[in-house]
């Protein structure tokens, strides 16, 4: 197998990357650095892993001096200057600051802003647009109610209520047209300050890379704030209030509807400060976290790949998917519905027969349980480890396809499809359904045909789409971030995974380009693992505790693990 990375950028050296020197600005895999702290003219600098150098000042020529280039800040004047700019006497006496540590603070500043922007602004203004929407479904059926009531008082009254009827049904139809009316405003209101965060998304995005770094230190980057959200009133529910049976007073029997003598609440905005942008941890991935910490620190693609053994998983014809457990066991998988439980030396447990196929549809939760979906019957079932078989959850008119238990949370994550549609559904440990995506900000169908799934450490669901040909990754809001279409001609995404740096994993399963594509967390191309065995296809995939990678095939029941990290 070969596989391409990042490489060093010293001369004549081709190892990984893994680090990077800001003075120098130059990439260094792990010798190079150490070579490179031990120079007396490098030894003082400043050397970081490459994720988190400082970005690079871009070169800009001084408007008085055009052979030399802008590095100097004058705090005073807020403008650029070069080495010669500073013995002038219009900036004699004057402060001055380092432009390129400046200008590692505005691309920091933008990127602060455009995390606070996708992570609490754009969605606090999708909960309450959503929360709008429960308000008209509320507001529908207690409108409902009412007229129901007072229907029923007019069929006890005969007659005599016949005359009033249909003036009361247009008092609450009015009532209704006006409260709908108002929750209309309010959800456009929404609707304009999402497009307006959008614009103002995409203007901090344009100035992070803009070319002229002076618009940087201008008084309108100055001035550019964030608006707060808007605020907008929960509607107050008509009551309605039964009357009394009274020939003469017809109208007042039939009751009346009115708006309770109740004071607006405004509609709660979460504030930013509770607004966290990581999941809530719980105590044992934390501590699980804390182990690992030292470990992700040394680890990193390696520059080649070492096959460290084969092992067969009895009773299936191939394996299409795999579920890590605990104690060395595992769950494979093949297009057939065969579901085997074996160890790693390949003895077989237990097996059942499911509707299964070519999908990820089966996962091991935080408890040890194995949860798999049955789409023939939209349910998903539970074994348990005394290996009962529960009916856990049921999914309705969709049939589920594939499904992941979050590591993080505990959550279950679940693609879906109904006809022609597709959706991603979390659900919380107690089963109840706390999410949907079916579609992105702008109305745009996410999905089309999710077979397999997985989470990233961030929180983000990583999906594999056969028909979109495509990864494609949301956050833990439901936004879509990005989609990843592959490194060549033809991407037909199967098995996927993650690792504990946050690598996203998946089986390219065109036959005439089979391949394990490894992209890091915000989509960005890392290594191409392409097998050199002809007809072998790729399909599931998992990385054990011990960071290696467990790779099933279509045509076969071996299993193959490889060591890619160092």
């Amino acid at each position: 197998m070969a596989q391409h990375y990042l490489v060093c950028g010293t001369e004549d050296c081709k190892r990984n990357c893994q680090f990077y020197c800001n003075p120098c600005h130059q990439r260094l895999c792990k010798r190079c650095r150490d070579e490179h702290q031990k120079s007396q003219d490098t030894k003082d600098h400043e050397v970081v892993p490459y994720k988190q150098r400082k970005p690079q000042l871009p070169e800009e020529k001084c408007n008085l001096h055009p052979k030399r280039n802008v590095e100097i800040l004058c705090k005073e004047c807020n403008v650029p200057l070069c080495a010669k700019c500073i013995f002038m006497k219009e900036h004699t006496g004057h402060q001055l600051d380092d432009l390129e540590e400046k200008y590692a603070e505005k691309v920091a500043f933008c990127r602060s802003e455009i995390s606070k922007i996708q992570e609490y602004y754009l969605s606090t203004s999708q909960g309450l647009k959503k929360e709008i929407k429960e308000d008209v479904m509320a507001i529908k059926n207690t409108m409902d109610d009412i007229r129901s009531s007072i229907r029923a008082e007019a069929e006890s009254l005969k007659e005599l209520v016949n005359r009033v009827t249909s003036d009361k049904l247009e008092q609450a139809n009015i009532m209704e047209e006006s409260l709908l009316k108002t929750l209309k405003s309010q959800e456009k209101t929404y609707e304009d300050y999402t497009e307006y965060l959008e614009k103002l998304l995409k203007e901090f995005h344009s100035y992070k890379s803009i070319d002229n770094i002076r618009v940087l230190f201008s008084d309108d980057f100055k001035n550019l704030k964030i608006q707060s959200i808007p605020e907008t009133a929960q509607p107050v529910l008509p009551v309605f209030t039964a009357g009394h049976f009274d020939k003469d007073e017809v109208s007042k029997l039939l009751g009346s509807v009115n708006f309770p003598n109740t004071k607006l609440n405004n509609r709660r905005i979460k504030p930013m400060e509770n607004a966290s942008t990581q999941l809530k941890l719980t105590g044992k991935q934390m501590r699980r976290d804390a182990e690992k910490s030292d470990v992700k620190q040394t680890l990193s693609l390696s520059s080649s790949v070492t096959k460290v053994r084969e092992y067969t998983v009895p009773g299936v014809e191939d394996v299409n998917h795999i579920s890590l457990g605990k104690s060395g066991r595992l769950w494979g998988s093949d297009d057939k519905g065969n579901l085997v439980q074996t160890d790693l030396q390949g003895d077989q447990l237990q097996k059942i027969q499911t509707s299964g196929r070519d999908e990820g549809y089966h996962t091991v939760t935080q408890d040890g349980d194995l949860i798999y979906t049955d789409r023939k019957n939209k349910v998903i079932n539970r074994i348990k480890q005394d290996n009962t078989i529960i009916e856990f959850i049921k999914t309705g008119d969709w049939e589920p396809l594939c499904i992941h238990s979050s590591q993080i949370n505990g959550d279950i994550l679940v693609g879906m499809e109904k006809g022609v549609k597709a959706k991603v559904t979390r659900y919380n440990k107690t089963r109840k359904e706390i999410q949907n995506i079916p579609s992105d900000n702008k109305g745009q169908e996410i999905y089309s045909y999710p077979h397999y799934i997985t989470e990233n450490i961030n929180g983000d669901i990583c999906t594999s789409d056969y028909n979109k040909e495509a990864v494609v990754v949301v956050n833990k809001s439901g936004q879509h971030r990005f989609s990843y279409t592959g490194h060549g001609s033809e991407f037909y995404p199967f098995g996927i995974c993650n690792d504990l740096l946050g690598h996203i994993i998946v089986c390219n399963g065109y036959l005439g380009n089979c391949s394990l594509d490894i992209i890091d967390q915000d989509g960005q191309f890392l290594s191409l693992l392409r097998t050199q065995q002809k007809g072998i296809q790729p399909y599931g995939l998992c990385v054990d505790d011990e960071n290696n990678l467990h790779v099933g095939q279509y045509n076969t029941n071996t299993m193959t693990v490889y060591k890619y990290l160092q």
